[in-house]
């Protein structure tokens, strides 16, 4: 059953008129990555909520802090190039990060993010590379078991934010019962 915008928005009150301009790619993408059911859809949710500010950005915000500088000449990030760091900061709605999770990425869906990094800023892609993120850490099978935590922790690397995720969470739990 696809989510409606009525239902976003109560999820994300704070995405206001850009969640009509969501809802189309969240479901396509959604499905496309069988994000089905009540426990999947409402963990993705929440993660994608959070990690977006409430589908307000769709690129990490660039100081760059102290860990964002750590990004650059970062091997397991495939940031080998100088300006890899910024050039393949976060972006879409999970905040694909690094050179090389961005070439894997944009091979998945048939686009060349490393020559075009902001694609990911559009809506339909940012959607779909949240999903795609999702499908391929086993994050359906974390969300039907309810380990909201490890799937915090797969997408982040640690708890930041946990309780904001968690209360969006259990919004989403409500809404989409």
């Amino acid at each position: 059953m696809p989510i409606t915008a009525q239902q976003l928005l109560q999820i994300l009150p704070n995405a206001g008129h850009v969640a009509g301009v969501f809802v189309p790619a969240l479901n396509t993408a959604m499905n496309r990555y069988q994000i089905v059911g009540t426990q999947r859809v409402a963990a993705f949710i929440a993660q994608i909520g959070h990690e977006s500010g409430q589908l307000k950005y769709m690129r990490e915000i660039w100081g760059p802090t102290a860990a964002q500088a750590r990004y650059e000449g970062r091997a397991d990030l495939g940031n080998t190039h100088p300006g890899d760091g910024s050039t393949f900061r976060g972006r879409g709605l999970i905040q694909i990060t690094g050179r090389s999770n961005y070439k894997t990425c944009g091979e998945a869906l048939g686009l060349d993010l490393i020559r075009q990094p902001e694609l990911l800023e559009k809506p339909q892609h940012a959607c779909m590379s949240a999903a795609w993120f999702w499908a391929t850490r086993g994050l359906n099978t974390l969300a039907d078991e309810g380990k909201f935590e490890t799937i915090t922790r797969r997408i982040n690397g640690g708890l930041n934010g946990l309780a904001d995720r968690q209360a969006l969470y259990a919004r989403a739990l409500k809404v989409l019962a």
